[in-house]
């Protein structure tokens, strides 16, 4: 039997699946579609050091070219699936092609959401996401003098960072009343507005946009703030359309079960597409980062290769911006308790996230030591650390696991 699976998406968990299904054992085709006319690459830096200048563009691959060759994936970059025939098990590409498969995985990533806001189509607006985004985005600052990034989230303070180590005036306007609201703890927020005030950044708070004009954006309250770039930071959506024309379940992502199957059997979703049950949190939740594009994708790999087990990763993330490193363990909603350790005016402290009692997440603030213990301690026995310890930077965090 041929067996033969097939990739829709090269970007992470697209590139980590296929090498994931090789080292499974899976010795039939495999053949890895990417709408992107480059291979898998990095895309972290492209808000910071690849926007600086300060990693240059052939340094962002992932893998060579060799690669695939040597693992014997059938490459199709530049080509995108228009529809998915569950019955027939074939995809639909714009070449016009039918391609068979025996197993399928969705690896579709998600797209920038841009809100209606009249104007966002101006030619100056630009959004990040694709290496060609960060190329644009590079040419467009080099120009520029003011800068508008509508968004306090990950993506939109990146940029914000970027932009004034590049000297530029730069104002960042968020919908909430703080930034990375939806991510990190109020603490972890006001820090990072501190940060980016004292770097000489605007904030504009609780503040919603009404139009982009030509030299500008307008505010719902009658401000004006001057602008000749503006960077829409605004999130992204999750690209499940071809999962949904073809009768998959979806809501807010394409949903998945522990083993990453979807509701069709022979077809597994993994990445910022997929919608998970968390074991940590009780709940459903698509996570939009490397770490759970690439533990996924093994996890998928062993399903597509009769070797099912679940999916059990802590999740983690980091940020990037001025000379600050924020690093998050496990995931801080619906907790009840949280305790500080270290001290945030020397700019090196973590908060402990507990509920019940018992550790959920960790943000960690330039601690990569508090994180890396925290990633273990979660992994194995989240139960072992009280919140007094935590809060006891006495206390040998090595001793929790």
């Amino acid at each position: 039997m041929m067996n033969h699976i097939v990739i829709l998406g090269a970007g992470q968990a697209g590139l980590q699946l296929a090498d994931s299904l090789r080292r499974e054992g899976h010795d039939g085709p495999i053949t890895l579609i990417g709408e992107e006319t480059q291979p898998p690459y990095q895309r972290p830096p492209l808000s910071k050091a690849f926007l600086l200048d300060q990693l240059e563009e052939d340094r962002l691959p992932l893998r060579p070219y060799s690669f695939f060759e040597q693992r014997n994936i059938i490459t199709r970059f530049g080509t995108r699936a228009t529809a998915i025939d569950r019955e027939d098990r074939t995809v639909e590409l714009d070449t016009g092609e039918t391609l068979a498969y025996d197993r399928l995985a969705l690896c579709l990533g998600a797209n920038v959401r841009i809100p209606p806001i009249p104007g966002a189509d101006l030619p100056h607006v630009l959004a990040l996401r694709t290496l060609d985004d960060s190329l644009k985005l590079k040419a467009a600052l080099a120009k520029a003098k003011s800068v508008v990034v509508i968004g306090g989230g990950f993506i939109g303070l990146e940029v914000a960072a970027s932009a004034r180590k590049m000297g530029k005036d730069v104002t960042i306007i968020e919908a909430l009343d703080r930034v990375m609201k939806r991510a990190v703890s109020e603490p972890v927020s006001r820090f990072f507005e501190d940060l980016h005030r004292s770097h000489g950044s605007t904030l504009l708070l609780d503040t919603l946009t009404d139009a982009i004009t030509p030299d500008g954006v307008s505010l719902k309250d009658g401000r004006n703030v001057p602008a000749d770039l503006v960077v829409m930071g605004t999130g992204v959506s999750p690209c499940h359309e071809l999962a949904l024309t073809a009768g998959l379940n979806c809501e807010n992502g394409i949903l998945v079960d522990e083993f990453t199957r979807t509701s069709d059997p022979d077809i597994v979703a993994v990445g910022d597409c997929a919608a998970h049950p968390n074991h940590l949190t009780g709940q459903v939740l698509r996570l939009e980062s490397v770490q759970n594009a690439i533990d996924q994708a093994k996890i998928a790999a062993k399903t597509l290769t009769g070797k099912p087990e679940a999916y059990t990763a802590v999740p983690w993330f980091w940020s990037d911006q001025f000379d600050i490193k924020l690093q998050m363990a496990g995931l801080s909603m619906d907790t009840d308790i949280a305790v500080t350790r270290g001290d945030p005016a020397r700019s090196s402290f973590s908060i402990f996230y507990f509920r019940d009692g018992v550790l959920m997440a960790v943000d960690s603030i330039n601690a990569p030591a508090d994180h890396m213990a925290a990633r273990r301690i979660l992994a194995h026995d989240h139960r072992s650390l009280t919140p007094q310890e935590a809060a006891d930077p006495a206390f040998d965090l090595k001793l929790a696991f």
